[in-house]
Order: structure tokens, then C-alpha cells, then sequence
């Protein structure tokens, strides 16, 4: 899958203009938010503005057309809604659950990660996301309120 196929379905998962207190992004729009984008005015960002940042910020830096197709859009769906930190972590924690040969979970997309990438399935990786997401909601109760349209989201990307 290409970043032009991809996107459409993060924009569609992340809406439109959002002002949740709960969401530790605080405002946002497309999925972009106030918290990472400070000089940006969030409530009229266009959709063509966001597609811009997910390519530049999100989606060149990520690596996610390095992956094998049927882990792209999991994988950028995840840099999206984590961090590519964070994103990256999961990715090398289902792969190690999977290869004998371990690869360093360093949070970092080398070729390493690249490469072991091919030993795992999209329904293992969503399974990993799901564990994340679990593990972070015990860890911060208030955030319990967004579980399930995380999983939702995980189980779908």
C-alpha cells in the first residue's frame, strides 16, 4: 500500500476539530495535534495541510514503505496515534515474539527491524498493539474512556 491509500483511512479514523479535556493531545484536528503543533491554528487546518504533515513528519521519517505491504498500514496507523517511538517498540516486541534470532526493542526503525519485519503478520502486530494499549490503560485509569475505540482501531487497521 502507498502513503495516498493509506492516508485516507487515518484521516478517517482520526476526524475532524476535537477539544476533548480528557485527551492528553489536547486540541485537535485530522488527528494533528495543538500539543506537538503549537503554532498551528488546529481548529482551521485543512485537510490537505494534515496530509502534508503526515507525509514530512510521519510517514518519510517512519520508514513505513520499507515495511512488507501487509504491515504498512498497521504500522503508520500506529506512528500516527503513538508516536514512532512507540510504534517502533511494538513492531520489535511482536517480532522478537516471533524470531529466535532477537533484535534490540531500542525503539528505533533500522534495518534490522526492517528486515526481521517480513517474520511477523499483520493480525500478530495488531494483537501487540492491543497489549499496548491494554498495559497503558492500567497505568493511567483516566484513560480507559478511549480503550475502545483504540481497539477497535487496532484490531481494524
Amino acid at each position: 500500500m502507498t502513503f495516498e491509500q493509506i492516508i485516507k483511512d487515518v484521516l478517517e479514523h482520526e476526524g475532524g476539530y476535537v477539544d476533548d479535556p480528557h485527551d492528553r493531545g489536547g486540541e485537535t484536528n485530522y488527528g494533528i495535534a495543538k500539543k506537538w503543533y503549537p503554532e498551528l491554528d488546529i481548529k482551521n487546518l485543512s485537510s490537505s495541510d494534515a496530509v502534508n504533515i503526515y507525509y514530512n513528519d510521519y510517514w518519510k521519517p517512519s520508514k513505513a514503505e520499507d515495511l512488507p505491504e501487509g504491515l504498512r498500514k498497521t504500522y503508520f496507523d500506529m506512528c500516527v496515534n503513538m508516536g514512532q517511538r512507540q510504534a517502533v517498540l511494538i513492531l520489535q516486541e511482536a517480532i522478537n515474539s516471533k524470531i529466535t534470532n532477537q533484535i534490540e526493542e531500542d525503539g528505533v526503525i533500522g534495518s534490522n527491524t526492517i528486515k526481521s519485519a517480513k517474520n511477523i503478520s499483520k493480525k500478530r502486530l495488531q494483537a501487540y498493539r492491543c497489549l499496548f494499549y491494554g498495559k497503558l490503560v492500567s497505568v493511567r485509569p483516566t484513560q480507559e474512556r478511549f480503550y475502545y475505540g483504540w481497539f477497535k482501531r487496532a484490531t481494524t487497521t
